[in-house]
């Protein structure tokens, strides 16, 4: 120890620097961790920063529940308020609404919420007589040879009216022993029905699903009619209990079956659109119709559906609004993604209505969306309606059974003349239970690559129908079109 302290002081000062330039952890004991020897301290100025770092995001987090509390405060404000602009805010029928919703500015929607239809069928008030038919006064269905050759396009109608004509004519479905012929015996039955609840099944997809929560005065009102062809009545058959009546008349449960004769395409999904667009054309004599998917099951009385959806406020046609799309080439972009149907007969139909004029959706237009849930339609069936119903119909016999894609179509047709109530999704989602088909859709059609597989003698596609559209007089170079963006995006993928 005299020797250490011996040495001269230049040479202890070395030693200890080099002691402080080893690595923290090593120790000339060998202690190792368990060495008592000081780790070296940080900068001052760094220790400045790392305190003042901790109370900025301190005082952001107090600032951010701040501001979420003021948000929070000043929506609940905007719904009690009565001015028109605050109010708007909370409105979810309100353009500010919309606006703030395609931004992502406001909260996920609702599957399911609640409905606020009345509580008792027993008390419901159904209005006397008809709503009065503003545009027409009547429809005239004809038959005719060259039905092909006539124009079914809406202003073709509308001009018509106004010049002043008497006779008014559009062409709606099909011809005598052309398609959905019914038995004698469904004939005379749906000849009694002014209420309806509608639904149908094709190609053994489905089996019917019963309603519940139906009322004893809903049961005794409505017709439940079950529209099938002769696939789905045999699987029905053997699959479920089938009655049948003193008439001959075939029930599940309280589904009155109605098959149909000489359906008019080998497409069970094309053919499903006979019974559910041309409602107004299989049953004549009914004055209001709720429309359900075969796969769906009704858990709301038909009764309490037609007093909130058209009757409380005075509507005649109502149609849920699509989950998640508004634009007709947004629906179209997904039908192609997901493989729903052909993509060159989906980009031949949006081409054409691009090049018509069809603009995508945005807050400038006077409707909720373009693109509705079709799954459940409920309607009166004034002429109006009807004529609605036929152009519809035939977009659908022109191009694909994507009916999404053809309803805003019709309504921009239209430029205005049609009103309609489009509700909430989560509405729509609260109306019924969902079931999956018992297997999935399956047709030659849906999965072709080129228009030119229609043609020719040798082609592989069986139609009961021709042209896909390609018979219209649009020009023919349509590919050339500039179309949204989305759409133009669709197409390289």
């Amino acid at each position: 120890m005299d020797t250490e302290l011996q040495r001269p002081l230049s040479f202890r000062l070395s030693r200890r620097g080099e002691r402080n330039n080893q690595h923290p952890y090593a120790t000339d004991d060998g202690g190792g961790l368990l060495s008592s020897r000081r780790l070296p301290q940080d900068n001052p100025i760094k220790i400045m920063w790392k305190q003042g770092f901790i109370r900025l995001v301190f005082v952001a987090g107090i600032l951010w529940m701040l501001v979420i509390l003021v948000g929070l405060l000043f929506h609940v404000f905007s719904c009690q308020s009565s001015f028109s602009f605050f109010s708007a805010i909370c409105n979810k029928d309100s353009k500010v609404f919309i606006s703030k919703d395609l931004h992502g500015l406001t909260p996920k929607a609702e599957h399911r919420c609640p409905i606020p239809v009345a509580s008792d069928p027993e008390k419901i008030v159904i209005p006397d007589g008809k709503t009065p038919d503003v545009i027409v006064k009547g429809l005239t269905y004809i038959e005719e040879e060259d039905w092909l050759t006539m124009d079914l396009i809406s202003s073709h109608y509308l001009e018509v009216n106004k010049a002043g004509c008497k006779e008014k004519r559009v062409h709606c479905g099909f011809l005598r022993n052309g398609g959905a012929n019914m038995n004698p015996v469904d004939i005379e039955y749906v000849k009694k029905c002014r209420f309806v609840v509608a639904s149908g099944t094709f190609d053994g997809y489905d089996v019917p699903h019963q309603p519940s929560n139906i009322s004893i005065r809903s049961k005794k009102l409505f017709c439940f009619l079950m529209v099938v062809d002769e696939v789905s009545l045999k699987f029905i058959k053997k699959n479920v209990t089938v009655r049948k009546d003193r008439d001959k008349g075939m029930w599940v449960g309280i589904w009155r079956l109605i098959p149909l004769k000489h359906l008019p395409y080998d497409e069970p999904r094309r053919n499903g659109k006979v019974p559910k667009i041309l409602t107004h054309r299989l049953f004549p004599e009914a004055q209001y119709s709720i429309w359900i998917d075969g796969k769906m099951e009704l858990i709301v009385d038909p009764l309490l559906i037609l007093e909130r959806y058209l009757w409380h406020d005075k509507h005649t046609y109502a149609i849920a609004q699509h989950k998640h799309h508004r634009s007709i080439y947004e629906e179209a972009d997904a039908n192609k993604r997901r493989k729903r149907y052909a993509r060159p007969l989906i980009d031949l139909q949006v081409n054409i209505y691009y090049y018509e004029g069809m603009e995508p959706w945005s807050l400038k237009k006077n409707t909720i969306s373009d693109v509705p849930e079709g799954a459940i339609i409920i309607r009166e069936h004034t002429a109006l309606n009807n004529l609605f119903n036929c152009l519809w119909f035939n977009e659908v016999n022109l191009f694909t059974p994507r009916d999404q894609l053809s309803f805003g179509y019709i309504v921009y047709r239209l430029r205005g003349l049609f009103k309609f109530f489009m509700f909430q999704n989560c509405e729509y989602n609260s109306l019924f239970v969902l079931h999956l088909h018992t297997r999935e859709h399956s047709s030659k059609v849906e999965w072709i690559k080129s228009l030119s597989e229609f043609k020719g003698n040798g082609s592989s596609m069986k139609e009961s129908r021709g042209g896909f559209g390609l018979w219209t007089p649009y020009p023919k170079n349509l590919d050339a079109v500039i179309l949204p963006p989305v759409v133009r995006t669709s197409k390289a993928g």
